[in-house]
């Protein structure tokens, strides 16, 4: 599945990116609707801007933890934002501590430069994109 065409609001954002870090986030957008086609769970994924930043949502079914997408002061990365508040970035930390560099419980950090790293990444929205489901089925035992 290809992801769909740009909403404009948040074209415009990712338009306000500079280059390198908008091409990086649009290939990160990419693999956020790839990965949640691949999980019929999910649902479809609703695309907006929060805090004036491309953000996925889902909507339609609650499934999982909005993922936003942009970038962190005083760095050249790529940023991908998750709520502070869930133990995603703990779980990343976990499974992949040598593979991406994070901000304390926000932010995964992505070089702009080199191939995108597909297989975990794919891995870490899956746990975002799925965050409630795993928090129920864990409160259901």
């Amino acid at each position: 599945m290809t992801a769909p065409t740009l909403p404009r609001e948040v074209s415009r954002a990712f338009d306000a990116f500079p280059a390198p870090i908008s091409k990086r986030l649009l290939q990160v957008r990419a693999l956020i609707f790839a990965t949640a086609a691949a999980q019929e769970e999910v649902g479809r994924l609703s695309e907006t801007l929060k805090w004036g930043e491309p953000a996925y949502l889902t909507d339609e079914t609650g499934s999982g933890s909005t993922i936003r997408l942009g970038r962190i002061k005083e760095s050249e990365h790529a940023a991908i934002l998750f709520n502070c508040k869930t133990t995603l970035i703990d779980t990343f930390r976990e499974r992949f501590a040598d593979q991406f560099e994070y901000r304390q419980t926000r932010a995964l950090l992505l070089p702009v430069s080199g191939a995108l790293p597909k297989r975990p990444l794919s891995v870490c929205l899956s746990l975002a994109l799925t965050y409630h489901l795993d928090r129920r089925a864990r409160k259901a035992r």
